[in-house]
């Protein structure tokens, strides 16, 4: 990421814009940083300028204290104002709940599309993310680092072994190094139900995308987003997972963003639905 803007509130926000067409904003989830989503910023680029960007508390960009939704809020205020005044976003997983809660602000966001929001469809995937954010809340207050990611990955269903594997590999130190980030994630995510509230009060089309080899509650979410919002669209990638490849997803992305207007109200002010 070699390009930087300043949020609101002083931090420094690392992005890159690969091509030359109108604006997209990519939002990635927990534990990923810009980088991850620069093989989807290629894809794209033909038609659009791709914005992937470190989240704050990552790669090149900067953090400061204390963390609040709102502040992430203004991080993507701040970069839709560098790239142009408006743009669409995209986001994967807890990006998606990211990408959302920027829309319902009033930002000048003209699109967005989301991959597995993951968010629950009950109370008892309610009171698990509960379970998770009280856990979470405590080992990052006791600086253990390896063990809030070891509990992340817990959380999307990764075995013992895949695990233990991952602490014993080269890529640990860099996802220990990111892991006070998943309290930002967590706190995007809200009380982990789908937003209908949220979703209801978006003016602008809305697409959700699962994967056909995903699990089964995954694709139930993002048809729940699409039908919450008043304008939205749901469709299924057959064969993709939540690690969705770029080629695939490419052309359904330039599809939406391309069949939609793209102008809308700027607000000054972004708000915190």
């Amino acid at each position: 990421m070699d390009k930087k803007t300043v949020s609101r509130d002083g931090t420094a926000i690392a992005y890159e814009r690969i091509g030359a067409g109108p604006p997209v904003v990519l939002v990635g989830g927990a534990m990923t940083t810009g980088d991850g989503l620069l093989p989807l910023a290629a894809q794209l680029a033909h038609r659009f300028g791709a914005v992937p960007y470190d989240r704050r508390g990552r790669g090149a960009s900067g953090d400061t204290a204390p963390f609040d939704v709102a502040r992430e809020v203004e991080d993507l205020a701040a970069l839709i104002d560098a790239v142009g005044g408006s743009a669409a976003l995209y986001g994967h997983s807890s990006g998606a709940a990211l990408a959302l809660h920027a829309a319902a602000s009033g930002l000048p966001v003209t699109q967005v599309a989301l991959y597995e929001p993951p968010f629950a469809l009950d109370t008892t995937g309610a009171k698990e993310r509960a379970e998770y954010t009280e856990r979470l809340t405590e080992l990052l207050a006791e600086g253990r680092h390896g063990d809030a990611v070891a509990l992340f990955m817990a959380l999307t269903g990764a075995p013992p072994e895949m695990i233990d594997g991952a602490r014993h590999s080269p890529m640990w130190p860099g996802m220990e190094a990111i892991a006070p980030t998943l309290a930002y994630d967590d706190a995007a995510m809200g009380d982990g139900l789908v937003p209908a509230e949220r979703l209801a009060s978006l003016s602008v089309p809305v697409l959700t995308i699962a994967g056909g080899a995903s699990a089964e509650w995954m694709r139930q979410a993002a048809r729940a987003v699409a039908d919450a919002a008043p304008d939205g669209t749901y469709r299924t990638l057959e064969g993709q997972t939540h690690m969705v490849d770029p080629t695939v997803l490419a052309p359904l992305l330039t599809e939406f963003f391309s069949d939609q207007p793209r102008t809308r109200p700027v607000s000054a002010e972004p708000r915190i639905s």
